[in-house]
């Protein structure tokens, strides 16, 4: 990973940071990019650009052309912003599966759509992005999420075969990461069958790496130790 420039959406979550430091720590220089206000002064190595809606092309357009022009390129884009809910169809709120398909396929398409014209130019240019697990087979009470990642799933598909020869996407599934947010809300399930942010980041940056240089088009799954 030293020297490529990685775009990090997302990048002040509790995945995100993991990964960015990861990234970080194997000579990469990252530009985190999240909706949250930014943490840290731009360096040589970094630059995080906070209050971005990625759900707005037009903000998304920015935000990837000025972590580019910081860092004179870009190599990769890890699309880490998303959202989650649970949610019964039978009563559900109809804004809740547009804001789930805001949150979780409008980002990565705008991104992506945006740092296009910057991974070409690239030569190993990668898109990674996040589905999950539980869209390949929907639980009750999870369909506008999976429906929403199921969306992920066939975006990454599409523009895999769109960008062959030229850009690699590729998406990892996880099942339920170890984070402070699923610990809370799950307080009586068993941990030790979780991803952790580490593991997943491992997954990613091999993803992101010239190692994954034939892999395009995986949906990869990254399910712990159920």
């Amino acid at each position: 990973m030293n020297g490529k420039v990685i775009v990090i959406t997302g990048a002040l979550g509790a995945l995100g940071k993991v990964v960015a430091e990861e990234a970080l720590a194997r000579g990469a220089r990252v530009a985190g990019i999240d909706h949250a206000a930014s943490q840290f002064a731009a360096t040589a190595d970094r630059i995080e650009l906070g209050g971005v809606d990625l759900t707005d092309i037009t903000h998304a357009t920015a935000a990837i052309d000025k972590a580019a022009a910081h860092f004179g390129r870009l190599d990769a884009l890890i699309n880490i912003a998303g959202g989650f809910t649970f949610e019964a169809v039978s009563d559900g709120d109809p804004v809740t599966w547009q804001r789930m398909y805001a949150m979780n396929v409008m980002t990565a398409f705008n991104t992506s759509r945006a740092a296009i014209p910057h991974l070409t130019k690239s030569g190993a240019g990668r898109i990674i992005n996040i589905g999950a697990l539980g869209a390949l087979q929907a639980a009750s009470g999870m369909g506008p999420y999976a429906a929403s990642k199921a969306g992920v799933h066939r975006l990454t598909e599409s523009l895999a075969a769109e960008l062959k020869g030229k850009v690699t996407v590729n998406a990892v599934l996880p099942s339920i990461i170890d984070t402070a947010a699923n610990r809370a809300a799950m307080p009586k399930a068993d941990i030790s069958k979780w991803v952790t942010p580490k593991e997943l980041a491992e997954v990613i940056l091999f993803l992101a790496s010239d190692a994954a240089s034939a892999v395009t088009g995986a949906l990869l799954p990254v399910n712990g130790r159920v």
